[in-house]
């Protein structure tokens, strides 16, 4: 019987999932290390506790566990799954099971943190959706250039016939004609590109070039760049004209949440397996965290005149690259933008 409840004992604290154990007045009378872990609380914090309270700092999830058990008192075992948004910003999404009269008086419930698994279906979702956008955006684009074509044409051989007074109508046209123009260049690019020509680059001139080049739209918005390249980095396969493009979308978005000026970090260094990471920090309003996770997608866009096509075409790219694009943000603080390429996809592929 010793022998056994050893056992039983070793079992529940190596488990690699949270176990709790409550009895019939839901208080909770013992936790293994992972549930510690999950919690941030020590097993003292924990036993003697209510399961009801047990995510007391967030009390619209109270109704959620309440539901949960109301259904375990019905049919003997429940399963649910909850996400949970910390104090530092960070969901988690969690899976839970119960089972009732697991020993005599006692009930079990097990905590399986399930973050990582939601976050690769959701980058996967995302994925799926850039792909059927792409194709459906090449196809538009190509009916759509066809009669831009010819528009632009006869308005260039209208404009020496267009008298003074009618030259702002003339200006504005134009205008416009360039922004449909500029638009549909960026639907054909989040289709996947045919040729792509990889080559070995140095990253960090690649951002520099970049920085230059924006270097006088930054002066006019009295915004300073602040940049940091760590020293004696690889070279890295890339295509480096769709780089230039992605970093220069993120710089001119972080240039224009702050009308009122500020500081651009931009930092380049290694990470671990062989990954380059480039971070791009503004002093912006930040963004709201419902709205990070919408941003790539289809149309999205904070900006009052924006299409979400510029994002939507950084996605494209970095996916090429097999890399990855997160986002933190913080309201009234600003917002980062974190973009990991690997420095050997190309001997994967």
């Amino acid at each position: 019987m010793l022998e056994s409840e050893l056992k039983f004992r070793r079992i529940f604290e190596d488990s690699m999932d949270g176990l709790i154990l409550w009895n019939d007045m839901y208080h909770i009378v013992d936790t293994n290390r992972s549930a510690m872990k999950i919690f941030g609380l020590s097993k003292d914090k924990l036993v003697g506790r209510s399961v009801l309270d047990i995510f007391s700092h967030l009390n619209e999830k109270r109704q959620e566990i309440i539901n949960h058990i109301k259904q375990v008192t019905n049919n003997g075992k429940q399963y649910s799954s909850m996400v949970i948004e910390g104090n530092d910003g960070r969901v988690r999404h969690f899976d839970y099971s119960t089972k009732l009269g697991i020993i005599d008086g006692l009930n079990l419930t097990v905590i399986i943190d399930v973050t990582e698994k939601a976050q690769m279906q959701e980058q996967l979702m995302k994925s799926d959706r850039l792909n059927l956008i792409g194709e459906l955006a090449a196809g538009i684009a190509h009916e759509i250039r066809n009669p831009m074509t010819a528009l632009k044409g006869f308005i260039q051989l209208l404009e020496p016939s267009i008298k003074a007074q009618h030259s702002m109508y003339y200006d504005v046209i134009t205008s416009e004609l360039a922004r449909i123009d500029s638009i549909i260049n960026e639907f054909l690019i989040l289709a996947k590109p045919q040729e792509t020509k990889f080559q070995e680059k140095d990253i960090c001139q690649i951002m520099r070039e970049t920085v230059d080049l924006l270097s006088a739209q930054a002066v006019l918005y009295n915004v300073q760049f602040l940049t940091h390249y760590e020293d004696k980095l690889p070279y890295i396969y890339c295509e480096p004209n769709q780089l230039k493009k992605v970093f220069i979308n993120l710089i001119k978005n972080a240039i224009e949440v702050m009308p009122n000026g500020g500081e651009i970090n931009i930092a380049i260094h290694s990470v671990k397996d062989e990954i380059i990471q480039i971070t791009i920090r503004d002093e912006g309003a930040g963004i709201p965290t419902e709205k990070i996770k919408k941003l790539g997608e289809p149309f999205y866009t904070t900006k009052e005149k924006g299409t979400g096509l510029g994002l939507m075409v950084s996605y494209r790219i970095i996916e090429e690259h097999n890399g990855s694009i997160e986002v933190e943000s913080e309201e009234g603080i600003g917002t980062l933008f974190k973009i990991s390429i690997p420095l050997n996809h190309i001997a994967e592929n």
